[in-house]
């Protein structure tokens, strides 16, 4: 099997937990997150992502909750940011499960394009990076997106939010690999 057909499996199983969680959580709670704006989705994923590095950097936790449910946070908020990106908060609960799981899938299948090409382009660099790097990244990631949001969306000469909501998305699965899959 060539390495791109096992990433092809991996991230599909990946994802797949996530969309089960994402589903999930659907049920339970609807689409209640569709209130929420862009920028309150970043602080989240900001804050799925320092309890990241701090569990990281302490090896030890008080919460049962570990690592990698925080990773499938990750993503799964990136996607709903995407998703708000492009249809705005709403106040109220306007999607059916459905609705947003047909947006979900939209979403990440754009990622794992996104994935391919990078993948072409880096040669599966990440493979070889630490999980800890990865969330680093995530944090880059996340503070750039804060600091386009305080530029009211602008950027003179780097990417939008919505590419480090893919990057973001992809870096966390790329983590949930090595967590999970290796």
């Amino acid at each position: 099997m060539s390495q791109e057909t096992h990433t092809d499996q991996q991230y599909a199983q990946v994802v797949e937990m996530c969309r089960d969680i994402f589903k999930k959580k659907m049920q339970d709670y609807g689409s209640a997150w569709r209130i929420l704006r862009p920028s309150s989705l970043t602080d989240q994923i900001y804050i799925k992502a320092q309890r990241i590095r701090s569990l990281q950097s302490k090896g030890t936790q008080k919460i049962r909750e570990g690592i990698s449910p925080e990773f499938v946070g990750i993503v799964n908020y990136a996607v709903i940011g995407l998703i708000q990106l492009e249809l705005g908060a709403s106040d109220t609960i306007d999607k059916t499960p459905q609705e947003a799981e047909n947006l979900y899938t939209a979403y990440i299948e754009e990622a794992r394009r996104l994935m391919h090409d990078k993948n072409h382009d880096y040669g599966e660099a990440w493979r070889d990076m630490r999980v800890s790097s990865l969330a680093d990244i995530i944090l880059m990631k996340l503070l750039r997106i804060k600091q386009i949001e305080d530029n009211k969306g602008k950027a003179a000469h780097s990417e939008g939010i919505d590419a480090n909501y893919y990057d973001i998305i992809n870096y966390a699965v790329f983590a949930l690999i090595k967590l999970e899959l290796e």
